[in-house]
């Protein structure tokens, strides 16, 4: 591994420790011509699938592409940064177990969605407002709606205002 600050080649491994569920290695290096310590992160060589966009258009998986667009529809929610680290996680993981060379943006989003609706109820209606391109308020009110619905059916009641609800505080992290 290069150096990033001296460009040497040759960089020794001082740690090495298995994180995320086994599916990430964090290395701690240390460059013998500078001194200068760093970290670097391993994940396993598979393939990732190609993902097929609405108008046809093929693009590489894109971890970071969901951790934005959740980062975004979590901001001020009492939703901890690694719940949203775990759910990019989780989404890559989903779709390597498909086993498919290629899979529909559409079939992501809903499984981002779903994952959203059972971390923050706020953070899902932001996110599938934009997803599913809203036209108007009718359509938001009825996601709404439909959300308020689904809580009721499970019996569960609405958080009093001020109380962060069941996520927050979760892994001692503050929200995003």
């Amino acid at each position: 591994m290069k150096c990033g600050v001296c460009g040497a080649a040759d960089t020794r491994v001082i740690d090495s420790r298995v994180i995320k569920d086994g599916a990430e290695i964090r290395r701690r290096r240390h460059c013998d011509a500078c001194s200068h310590r760093f970290t670097t992160y391993e994940r396993s060589g598979e393939a990732p699938p190609v993902v097929i966009k609405k108008d046809g258009r093929r693009e590489p998986w894109d971890r970071e592409k969901i951790m934005r667009g959740v980062s975004r529809a979590c901001e001020k929610r009492p939703v901890p940064v690694s719940r949203i680290e775990r759910l990019a996680d989780e989404a890559g993981r989903a779709l390597a177990g498909l086993g498919e060379a290629e899979v529909s943006a559409e079939r992501i989003g809903e499984w981002v969605m779903a994952a959203l609706r059972d971390l923050d109820e706020v953070a899902y209606v932001r996110f599938a407002s934009v997803y599913r391109s809203f036209k108007g308020l009718d359509e938001f009110v009825s996601e709404v709606t439909e959300v308020i619905g689904q809580r009721q059916a499970r019996g569960e009641t609405a958080p009093e205002p001020g109380d962060p609800g069941p996520v927050a505080g979760e892994d001692g992290e503050d929200g995003c």
